[in-house]
């Protein structure tokens, strides 16, 4: 079959950090001084200035006509090698050959001017991919109507709210037909009947026999629309399997076997200052740290943190899921009023926020938890979604005496009564 994308040893390096002494900006004649220094002077190495590399050594090819799935954690290079591909940014080292129009969703709005008017963009992006104009105007109706945003088609985007820009980001790169499409995990900005119907639409354009690059932290996405997938880990391409194998892969990988999850330095991005994820941990009833547990007792999660500075407004919180990425609950330390109230600023010290699963509520299964650490409507400073992996036994727990097994994530003892009328 023909190759669409062929991607041979790129490795991508970014600076990080400014020289001491010296202002990020300065003016045109001192920036015109320092350019002979610049063009001679190695910069690697010098005092506070410090190198990353967020792509190293990765290869691969893509046939046309295939879908494929990019997973990872944060900081895995996942959306690097998509800006690579979709030559956003050149490679450090290596090489890419795309056979094809390549349309891109790597964030909210990519490629649209502010000042120009939803109609405007459309067309716009069409001429970029090399679309004749009567070609963009045949698809022009059906992009609207997908987008939904028909009452502001003539309003400059700039106005748009970040929901409406998605819609139109979206129904545009989906539309005009280019030979690939490569889509990030911008699909979390939507709401769930919007994430469903863009779920949807590619799923038709994988169908049409286009190629498809994808990424997202949502593994039932990753499993329903890709064939094969691709695991990146600090960088590197670590592992490539059809996809079940591939998550499978991915969901077992550097998950504590113990029940604990500790972070070192390098695992935690420099933007999550001043807050510093320290361990994750899962206790039974008797305090020792596990990765099984009984579902008839409860189980005990600790986060522990440091915090360089203080925080106002931050909240702790845990995620529990399925390995499939299916969301069970949410909960964070400061849901409770009398908590939020007290822990409204939290000075600079070490934490560990604590709470309790009670017993009788999970079913049999394999779970992941998730951390995050945020100021609600302000910021996030630190979130891990594949943190820990658990095991849940039925053992003990209600209506063990049939050996059917018990649908649904939770399997709660309710309170029930019989009585039989005299």
């Amino acid at each position: 079959m023909t190759i669409a994308i062929r991607v041979e040893n790129i490795s991508k390096k970014y600076k990080i950090g400014t020289a001491p002494g010296k202002f990020r900006y300065g003016m045109l004649r001192d920036q015109l001084a320092a350019l002979p220094r610049k063009l001679f002077r190695r910069e690697e190495g010098r005092a506070g200035v410090n190198f990353i590399w967020a792509l190293k050594d990765v290869s691969f090819d893509l046939e046309e006509g295939r879908v494929l799935g990019i997973i990872g954690r944060n900081g895995a290079g996942k959306s690097t090698l998509l800006k690579v591909l979709s030559r956003v940014t050149e490679p450090t080292l290596g090489t890419v050959a795309v056979r094809g129009r390549v349309g891109s969703l790597l964030e909210v709005g990519t490629g649209f001017h502010p000042e120009l008017t939803g109609r405007e963009n459309i067309f716009l992006n069409g001429a970029i991919l090399g679309m004749k104009r009567a070609e963009i105007a045949a698809k022009f109706d059906e992009i609207v109507e997908f987008s939904e945003v028909a009452q502001f088609i003539d309003t400059p985007v700039k106005r748009y709210s970040s929901g409406m820009y998605l819609r139109l980001a979206f129904a545009v790169a989906a539309h005009l037909e280019p030979e690939i499409l490569v889509v990030d995990e911008v699909l979390a900005v939507g709401d769930a009947e919007f994430q469903r119907k863009c779920l949807g639409k590619m799923n038709d354009v994988a169908n049409q026999g286009r190629t498809v690059l994808f990424v997202s932290h949502n593994m039932s996405a990753i499993l329903r629309l890709t064939q094969e997938a691709i695991v990146m880990q600090k960088g590197q391409l670590v592992k490539r399997a059809p996809t079940p194998e591939a998550v499978d892969f991915y969901l077992a990988s550097g998950q504590a076997q113990a029940g604990e999850r500790t972070w070192q330095a390098e695992d935690v991005p420099a933007s999550a200052a001043p807050f510093t994820p320290i361990a994750l941990r899962v206790r039974d009833p008797r305090g020792a740290v596990a990765d099984s547990f009984r579902s008839a007792e409860p189980l005990t999660l600790e986060m522990e943190y440091r915090l360089a500075a203080p925080i106002t407004g931050l909240r702790v919180g845990i995620y529990l899921s399925t390995v499939r990425g299916e969301y069970v609950f949410t909960s964070f330390d400061v849901d409770d009023p009398g908590l939020y109230e007290k822990f409204s600023t939290r000075p600079a010290g070490t934490y560990t926020s604590r709470c309790q699963i009670p017993a009788d509520l999970l079913n049999e299964g394999r779970f992941i938890l998730g951390v995050n650490a945020s100021s609600f409507g302000v910021k996030r400073y630190f979130m891990d979604e594949n943190a820990l992996a658990l095991t849940i036994d039925p053992m003990g727990a209600p209506g063990m005496q049939w050996a059917e097994p018990r649908n649904g994530l939770l399997r709660p003892r309710l309170a029930w009564t019989i009585e039989e009328k005299e």
